[in-house]
């Protein structure tokens, strides 16, 4: 069975973001991984990750931060995936 995620890419970039549901949060769960759990990333950092990805990269930013998959400090300046996608969430 194919991964629907690959009808998304051509060539190894995004040329499809789903709007809504699973292959959305599919879609984002796996961009959420160009990220190792316990490092922050400036803002650089992140475009550098995504650009390559899909031109709209500030797109995918903010899609991940909605979703709870990468979370910004309060000052904006560093972005980093959450403790509970690491496994290790406290109660």
């Amino acid at each position: 069975m194919a991964d629907p995620l690959e009808a998304l890419f051509r060539h190894g970039r995004l040329v499809a973001i789903p709007r809504r549901g699973k292959l959305r949060r599919a879609l984002l769960v796996r961009l959420a991984e160009e990220f190792e759990p316990g490092v922050l990333y400036t803002e650089k950092d992140v475009r550098e990750r995504l650009a390559p990805i899909h031109d709209d990269h500030a797109a995918l930013r903010r899609h991940l931060v909605d979703e709870g998959l990468l979370q910004r400090s309060r000052d904006g300046g560093t972005y980093g995936r959450p403790a509970e996608s690491r496994g290790d969430a406290s109660p």
